[in-house]
């Protein structure tokens, strides 16, 4: 492994446009995207902008902070199924499928919605949010999309009997437990103090180089622990096995993993992604500089496509992701969202 690194904040330096959002003939807006894809060692193999810039992953470490899950032995003292993983490192869209295996899973642990510290919302999904609308049913926290997530944190808590009430703050064992594997799979330290993720829990800075190499240590967990090296190969098991339980339907990620297995991918809040390679041996780390989600995804398969990643069949699959179509209210087709011809490889 890597000696840890103490990585300073970095630079957002002049990015080149990498996405570009049409109406009609003429460019409307642009976005610039900084990549860093690097290996287990930590040797950057593609970067564009600083490595050393330090982001917030937000959601898109979901499958690192679940290591605990399994490494504590939460996983296996509550018989945790594939789905029930999945959902642990879940951005999900609140379908009926994800909020029935959250609520039961919580049953098992003796809690139910009230217990989880992420709040309500509705469903990212929208039929499914339209429906609980037009039922006049309010949303609980078991529709929010980090309830996998904060269920696994309270199973870790359960089992090693520690309090579930403030699960969430940086100062309890749950949150000290994941800090501490986020670090250790950078390779770099967090420094405090930590925002507040939308769901509560301590958000870190990480710098891209840093969350690349998590990915590469998923992907490759050949140098990790015994103990860890297990628990990342039942994770990424449980995230190819069920990409549905770890977004939902038309999701990006789900649709990605679906078309390519050997590819497991997380999003974050505000332009980020997370990919992890194994048949590579390679992670990569995405930011969108100015947060807008629109520009990640395309620019994520590009990326993809520039290491020969994804192969024709997954290409054809993800065809809609790749140059979004734009359409006003009446459903005519007005523009896309679309990567700059030689992003990233000329960049």
């Amino acid at each position: 492994m890597a000696a840890e690194r103490h990585v300073p904040v970095g630079h957002w330096v002049e990015l080149p446009v990498a996405i570009e959002v049409t109406r009609g003939i003429r460019v409307e807006s642009r976005h610039r995207v900084a990549l860093v894809v690097a290996d287990a060692a930590g040797e950057v193999r593609l970067a564009v902008g600083d490595p050393d810039v330090r982001v917030f992953p937000r959601s898109a470490v979901k499958p690192i902070q679940a290591i605990p899950l399994v490494e504590s032995g939460a996983a296996d003292a509550f018989d945790l199924d594939q789905a029930e993983l999945a959902l642990a490192c879940a951005s999900h869209g609140g379908e009926a499928g994800h909020v029935e295996t959250v609520t039961a899973w919580l049953k098992r642990l003796g809690l139910d919605a009230d217990d989880l510290a992420c709040g309500a919302h509705l469903p990212s999904h929208q039929p499914t949010a339209a429906a609980m609308q037009g039922r006049g049913e309010a949303p609980t926290r078991a529709h929010n999309n980090c309830s996998g997530k904060h269920t696994g944190m309270l199973t870790t808590a359960v089992h090693l009997v520690e309090p579930t009430r403030g699960y969430e703050l940086p100062d309890h064992p749950v949150q000290q437990r994941v800090r501490a594997v986020l670090e250790s799979m950078a390779g770099e330290t967090m420094p405090p103090p930590p925002g507040v993720d939308g769901c509560g829990i301590p958000a870190w800075t990480v710098s891209l180089l840093g969350l690349a190499r998590m990915a590469a240590r998923f992907a490759d967990p050949a140098d990790l622990a015994p103990s860890r090296r297990a628990a990342v190969h039942r994770l990424a098991a449980a995230m190819r096995a069920e990409p549905w339980y770890v977004a939902g339907t038309g999701r990006l990620c789900t649709t990605l993993m679906q078309a390519a297995p050997d590819v497991l991918v997380k999003t974050g809040a505000e332009g980020v992604y997370w990919a992890a390679l194994p048949a590579l041996g390679l992670g990569l780390g995405l930011k969108v500089e100015d947060g807008n989600p629109r520009a990640a995804g395309p620019a994520l398969i590009a990326a993809l496509d520039a290491l020969d990643a994804l192969d024709d069949a997954a290409l054809e699959a993800l065809e809609g992701f790749v140059e979004p179509t734009l359409r006003n209210h009446a459903g005519d087709e007005v523009g896309e969202v679309r990567v700059v011809a030689g992003w990233p490889l000329d960049s």
